[in-house]
């Protein structure tokens, strides 16, 4: 059986290039360290996800995903400003190295803070996390932790569990960005009309 973990035991087995599971404001995640390039190969394998799909990055504050040298645009600014932390990625471009360390086949990755206590408190001490939803790539996302043992109670990749007890459900919504445009890329948590109402109506940055 998949253990149990406290905070203290999760950031030392993703310090260690271990696989764990969270639970986040929207859905438990499967999390590996953004550090730890051999621990996010375990995670695609983890979740039979194709190494072609970008994994995303969950992070505590935008100084994290800055320290990956990545430059935080206007535009995210404008949302991550309002709207985090919340259940809304943001998909800015980011250097080839680190896009190529989350399996993007552009030069670009998605950040989130979320909004829970418990994994805002493993973020702090273990540095950005690639964190995907704990489920078999296609299959509807775990909302809790017993769903995350029935999913994964095959595999030994997973080092154990945080239980947060039932999450929502509804996963977040995924917005682009470039230099003038935003689009979504999957509807969620998150309405687009409230984007819009950040950064302008039908696609275009207003700045």
């Amino acid at each position: 059986m998949i253990p149990s973990m406290e905070l203290d035991d999760a950031v030392a087995a993703l310090a260690k290039g271990q696989v764990i599971a969270v639970p986040t404001d929207t859905v438990y995640g499967v999390a590996a360290s953004l550090a730890r390039p051999e621990a996010i190969a375990t995670l695609f394998s983890l979740k039979r996800r194709p190494t072609s799909v970008a994994l995303p990055v969950l992070v505590d504050s935008i100084e994290q995903i800055e320290a990956c040298g990545v430059a935080w645009p206007p535009s995210a600014r404008q949302l991550s400003e309002v709207l985090w932390p919340g259940p809304l990625t943001i998909v800015v471009p980011v250097p080839g190295p680190l896009a190529a360390l989350v399996g993007g086949t552009t030069q670009s990755a998605g950040f989130r803070i979320p909004d829970d206590p418990r994994v805002r408190a493993i973020l702090a001490e273990s540095g950005p996390l690639c964190v995907t939803s704990a489920n078999s790539h296609g299959e509807p996302p775990c909302q809790n932790a017993s769903q995350v043992r029935a999913a994964f109670e095959t595999s030994a990749s997973l080092a154990g569990i945080v239980d947060g007890g039932e999450r929502a459900g509804t996963v977040s919504t995924v917005v682009q960005l470039s230099d003038t445009t935003w689009r979504i890329l999957r509807q969620g948590a998150i309405d687009e009309r409230v984007i819009a109402a950040i950064l302008g109506d039908a696609g275009e940055i207003t700045q």
